[in-house]
Formats: structure tokens, C-alpha cells, sequence
């Protein structure tokens, strides 16, 4: 299958090394040769999978988002991506490619062939050569955002995140999609970018922002900005690294507004916020990220403030998975015996700890202090 894609589409490999290349893609499709850059994270490696940033208009948009996701993936506020950008400045490219009927505001025969390019060409090539992850987002300006909302209109959307930046709207285009993101039955964010000077299409953009914030869908996940001093050149760069922090928000750690607005308030046990969370990175990106020493050191801090002694045991088996080398997961252990009441079992279990590797504030010191105050009490 490989070997004939390859083939089909006479593509030559990609030196990885180079992070950023721009290379000719023949499509059957479109009957033309397109050219296409892409990024892949310096460290790109087999063993890991990476969401798909699929964005338009590349002459403007692809140095932008490659620059926010090399950004935010270095301080780990998003998974590192691939991006894949389409050149469409060439002969005014763009308005060929995106174009729509104005009666029925679907694609022209055009924008047919250009729909199927991306989602059955360039895509698929993607995913059979790289590893990609389940997660894809599409980016697109003015009339390229607009074409972006054609895929919400599949059986299932081929991109899970949207952002679109002051959308050039189809016909119908404000009705049609809050219907179909109220219909859909998967997770989707999307995020609709706008400056707030005058455009053509500013009132029908105003008038699908409302109808959008009135779905009420845990899946769905909408975002509108709108900025003020943004003109419709500048809005693109105003609009995607705040797009990125809306949708990417999970991904990141656990910050201490959220610990206050959100674990504190919590009815819940203060493990599963932990639990959940990761669990649902991994739903919506497809891999599993390992679990950040701030977010363990944020739970360890509620289970105590809270006296929610019981949701030390899971946290310490999670510690003895993703730090095997140091003493976190045998001290909470210790700890959770200690408030329980088992003294004789957290003597033992911080004795364990004492042997292992410091992290963090968890010193050799702070476990001797423990076994030394055991010792006082029972005679251990």
C-alpha cells in the first residue's frame, strides 16, 4: 500500500533533519503539480505519534503556526505536531481552489477536486508514511477558513479542531454550520478568529457565533475572539497562538488557578481529576503522555488540604509507574498507612522510600524525620 502510494503520487522522501521542507506534490485529483511544505519536530522518532496540522493559504499562515507549535511544544503546552501547508498564492490559487456556488454556497467542481486532494491525497500520504495520531486541526484565512467547514459536513468530520480566521462565508454558511456542529457526535473544537472592524461578512459571522454559543454540547468546545485592533492582514496574527492555548488547554500542567477554581471545588475524589485528565488526552490525541511531576505534586497537594487521605494510594501506585527510580510513590504510600493509621506499615513503607532516589521537596532528611517520629511514637 505504501510502495504504491509512493508511487501514485511521485513524491519524493523527505529529509526529516531539515524540520521545514517544500517539496512538488502531484495530484491525480487535481491534475496538477501543488506545492507543499511541511514541518516535523526535530526529534521526530517512529515510536511516537503526532497530531496532523493541515493549513491553507501557506504564503501567510505556515511560518505562523509552525512558529507557535514549535513554541508551545518546547514548554510543553502542546504535543509536538506535524504541520502540512498548501501554497495557493500562485495565480491567485486560493479563489479557484475554495471556491463556492453562490446559490447553493457548495464547492464548484474545482473546490470538489481540491476537498478530495486534501482528504484523499494529501492526508492519506501523511498517515501512511508518518505516524499520525487521530488528532488532526485545519487552519484557514478568509476564504480558506470557509472551505475548511465543507469537512464537518462528512458522516465524521476529518478534523477534530477548526480554526478559522475571518471567515469569507458561503452562502448559508451561518446556519449550516451550528446545525451540523450540533448534530455531530464527536469532539470538536472550533474557533472562529475575527477583527472587529467592518467586513462584508461581519453581521452573518456575529449571527453564526450566536447560534454556535447557544449548542450546549460537552463535546463541542467553541471559541470566538474578536480583537480590537486588529485589521483583516493582521487578525491571523493576533488570532492562532490564542486559538492554540483554547484548544490545547488540557494538555497542559495543572496551573494554580485551576487547582483553586477546579480540584478544590471538586466533590469528587481529588485522584480521579488526575485520572480524567489524562484519560482524556489521551482520547483526543491518541497517545498517551506521561504524567507531569507538577500535576502529581498539584494532586498530592489537594489530597492533603482536602484530608482526602484515600486518593494518596492510587497516586502512590502512579508515582512507582512513571517515577520507578525515586522515593515519590513509596512516601505517599507511607504517608496514606501514616493517616489511616497503620504506623507499622508506613515505618516499613518510608524505609523503602529512604533507600530511593530525592525529587522534588522529597529528601532522604524529610523520610528520616518520618521514620525517626515513628520510632518515638511506637517504639519501632
Amino acid at each position: 500500500m505504501k510502495k504504491c502510494l509512493l508511487l501514485l503520487i511521485g513524491f519524493t522522501c523527505l529529509n526529516l533533519g531539515a524540520q521545514v521542507k517544500k517539496e512538488i506534490f502531484e495530484s491525480f485529483k487535481l491534475q496538477e503539480r501543488r506545492d507543499v511544505s511541511y514541518y516535523f519536530p526535530e526529534d521526530y522518532t517512529e515510536e511516537k505519534t503526532y497530531p496532523l496540522i493541515v493549513v491553507l493559504d501557506a504564503e501567510y499562515l505556515f511560518d505562523l503556526v509552525v512558529a507557535n507549535v514549535k513554541f508551545q511544544s518546547r514548554f510543553d503546552r502542546m504535543p509536538e505536531a506535524i504541520v502540512v501547508g498548501v501554497h495557493q498564492l500562485q495565480n491567485d490559487l486560493r479563489w479557484e481552489d475554495c471556491a463556492y456556488e453562490d446559490v447553493s454556497g457548495l464547492p464548484t467542481e474545482k473546490g470538489k477536486m481540491f476537498y478530495e486532494f486534501l482528504g484523499t491525497e494529501l492526508i492519506p500520504y501523511l498517515e501512511t508514511s508518518y505516524n499520525i495520531a487521530p488528532f488532526k486541526m485545519f487552519v484557514g484565512y478568509d476564504i480558506t477558513a470557509n472551505f475548511g467547514n465543507y469537512y464537518l459536513f462528512k458522516e465524521r468530520s476529518l478534523f477534530n479542531s477548526y480554526i478559522n480566521i475571518s471567515p469569507v462565508m458561503a452562502t448559508e454558511m451561518e446556519s449550516r454550520v451550528p446545525a451540523r456542529l450540533s448534530e455531530l457526535d464527536q469532539v470538536i473544537f472550533y474557533n472562529l478568529i475575527v477583527e472587529k472592524q467592518p467586513t462584508d461578512d461581519r453581521q452573518r459571522i456575529l449571527q453564526m457565533n450566536t447560534s454556535i454559543n447557544s449548542i450546549t454540547k460537552e463535546s463541542l468546545h467553541y471559541f470566538f475572539d474578536e480583537y480590537e485592533n486588529a485589521d483583516h492582514t493582521s487578525i491571523a496574527a493576533y488570532g492562532i497562538s490564542k486559538a492554540f492555548d483554547n484548544v490545547f488547554s488540557i494538555y497542559r500542567p495543572i496551573t494554580p488557578a485551576e487547582y483553586k477554581s477546579d480540584i478544590l471545588t471538586s466533590e469528587e475524589p481529588v485522584f480521579n481529576y488526575l485520572e480524567n485528565r489524562y484519560q482524556t488526552i489521551e482520547d483526543l490525541f491518541g497517545f498517551e503522555k506521561p504524567v507531569e511531576l507538577n500535576d502529581i505534586m498539584a494532586i498530592y497537594a489537594a489530597c492533603l488540604k482536602k484530608e482526602d487521605y484515600e486518593s494518596l494510594e492510587p497516586l502512590a501506585d502512579l508515582c512507582k509507574k512513571e517515577y520507578p527510580d525515586t522515593m515519590m510513590g513509596f512516601y505517599f504510600e507511607a504517608e496514606y498507612y501514616e493517616f489511616i493509621g497503620e504506623p507499622k506499615k508506613a515505618f516499613k513503607t518510608f524505609e523503602k522510600a529512604f533507600q530511593l532516589e530525592e525529587i522534588d521537596f522529597l529528601t532522604k532528611d524529610l523520610a528520616l524525620e518520618k521514620i525517626d517520629a515513628l520510632k518515638a511514637d511506637f517504639g519501632y
